[in-house]
């Protein structure tokens, strides 16, 4: 509201300086129409007196004449020269010849006039700043109707980034209205990316379950094949092909919101070091104290299961796991996580660089989406290798 670089503020300012800028236009139109009316009414008054004192022989002679207006009477008729040789005492002289030859003239104390003309510039500048300490505020008012629905566009626009498909800004449709097209342009962009999004979805989610079963097939068979060599092999990647399958359902359930936490006041500590032991992987397991967290248990055995074994897919030995009173800490000590998956955050079917080693990018992935579902968050740090840190929210510590 109050930051100097926001739009209304801008409004404001380029409506008061307008509103200056006209002022002194119009200041300085009505200070010179002023003055040459100050002065046409001098230069009459001094006429009249002219003739006035030519009539009564009251005039000035000669030797008492201005330079600049003694120059000027051998033109002939009545001339005026205005005497602002002492700015805060003018004067307006008329001149002429006499018939015989002689300069003759008078002067007429301007000292009044310039007063008026004075107060009037100063008036006109507080009129100027009265109107101004008026225009800026009703002005920073006025801006805030575009500005807000510029706002509403904008967190709109995060919403939507976010992740919340559904957000749209709607409001009117006016031709002619550019924050109205901008909002028509973004709800349109909005639904495109929802339509596209969810038919991704809808499709991991048909491969997925259709995967499944010739999968299965595949498993059964494999196990009544002869024992050798090719048979581990076959082994190896059909169960390979099943773990695949059941990430891409995972991310489908995640990804459709069905996921539902139930949440049980549970010793943390416990529930990791479990959850590494069932992995077979060697992790070393560090817990201060007894943290007591409400979580979903099981949500929280997937979450460190595929840390885990990220650690060691990717990573390099040793692995440590650190529990502490709100915070999960999964370290290994390789090459850390490349700059774009710290960027970006976990991306399905994305690794990294080779230096990570082989995977489809899901287990991360699902890490994250579990994260989300129990209300805990998950942070991707480079420190010594890659350190992953489920940090649980406020409402499950005690």
């Amino acid at each position: 509201m109050m930051n100097w670089r926001s739009l209304r503020w801008k409004i404001a300012l380029l409506t008061a300086a307008a509103s200056c800028a006209v002022t002194v236009v119009v200041g300085v139109l009505v200070h010179q129409s002023t003055f040459r009316w100050l002065v046409t009414a001098g230069e009459q008054d001094a006429y009249r007196a002219l003739d006035e004192a030519v009539a009564e022989h009251d005039v000035t002679l000669t030797e008492e004449i201005p330079e600049p207006l003694r120059a000027m009477l051998p033109l002939g008729g009545t001339h005026y020269w205005y005497d602002d040789r002492k700015p805060d005492q003018p004067w307006m002289w008329a001149g002429r010849l006499t018939p015989n030859g002689d300069m003759i003239a008078v002067k007429m104390d301007m000292g009044a006039r310039e007063l008026s003309l004075k107060a009037l510039d100063r008036h006109i500048v507080m009129v100027a700043l009265a109107t101004l300490a008026v225009i800026v505020p009703v002005s920073a008012l006025a801006a805030e109707l575009p500005t807000r629905r510029l706002r509403r566009v904008a967190q709109t626009a995060r919403r939507i980034a976010d992740g919340d498909l559904d957000a749209r800004i709607g409001g009117s449709t006016r031709s002619g209205d550019e924050i109205a097209e901008i909002s028509a342009a973004v709800d349109s962009m909005a639904g495109s990316l929802q339509h596209m999004l969810l038919s991704e979805q809808r499709f991991t989610a048909d491969v997925a379950h259709e995967l499944r079963t010739p999968v299965m097939g595949l498993m059964t068979s494999a196990e009544l094949l002869p024992e050798g060599e090719s048979t581990d092999l076959v082994r190896d990647r059909v169960r390979v092909l099943r773990t695949l399958v059941e990430h891409l359902l995972e991310i489908s359930r995640l990804d459709a919101g069905a996921e539902r936490a139930d949440l049980l006041l549970v010793p943390v500590g416990e529930v990791v070091t479990e959850s590494v032991r069932r992995t077979g992987l060697q992790a070393s397991v560090t817990v201060t104290g007894t943290p007591m967290v409400r979580t979903d248990p099981r949500r929280l055995d997937r979450i460190i299961a595929n840390l885990v074994i990220n650690a060691h897919r990717h990573g390099r030995a040793p692995v440590e796991v650190t529990v502490d009173q709100d915070r999960v800490i999964v370290r290994d000590h390789g090459s850390g996580f490349p700059a774009s998956l710290l960027e970006h955050g976990p991306q399905r079917f994305r690794t990294g660089d080779a230096a990570r080693g082989r995977g489809h990018g899901l287990g991360l992935a699902i890490a994250a989406g579990q994260a989300q579902v129990i209300g805990a968050s998950l942070e991707l740090v480079n420190s010594g290798g890659a350190v992953a840190v489920v940090r649980f929210g406020t409402a499950g510590r005690t």
